[in-house]
């Protein structure tokens, strides 16, 4: 998804295509983020190069840069509960619709413990087999 402000004086879309970002200024995540690793692949397929970017640590506060009208920003649908309360408009990236799967939440400084763990890794590596298969990685 594609979020803007809503201060923003275009008019809200329902969909967007990533090469219509051409030029545009984005909030990105930090580049070792998996996330935003995933965005730039999309990004650079499309042959967007970003005007220039602003490279933050925590979703939060992507969005609430956005809010503030500094930039655009690409997050994941998830990420769509954390923009109800925030003055954002919602845009659907299109061409090509990136689906992602799998995301691991967990407490910061955690890991997981036993049976949980061997799950996990088990989970990772079918994610990363199925990706690989389907030329997404």
């Amino acid at each position: 998804m594609l979020i803007r402000s809503a201060r923003d004086s275009l008019l809200p879309r329902a969909s967007t295509t990533w090469s219509a970002l051409r030029g545009e200024r984005l909030i990105v995540l930090h580049p070792a983020n998996p996330m935003q690793q995933l965005i730039d692949k999309h990004l650079a397929k499309a042959r967007v190069v970003p005007h220039s970017s602003i490279s933050i640590n925590l979703l939060d506060t992507q969005i609430a840069m956005v809010e503030a009208d500094e930039a655009f920003a690409i997050i994941p649908s998830f990420g769509l509960l954390a923009c109800r309360n925030r003055k954002v408009v919602m845009t659907r990236l299109i061409n090509p619709v990136v689906n992602m799967d799998f995301h691991q939440i967990r407490k910061r400084g955690q890991t997981a413990l036993g049976e949980c763990r061997r799950i996990l890794l088990l989970s990772q590596e079918l994610h990363s087999q199925w990706a690989g298969r389907a030329g997404i990685l």
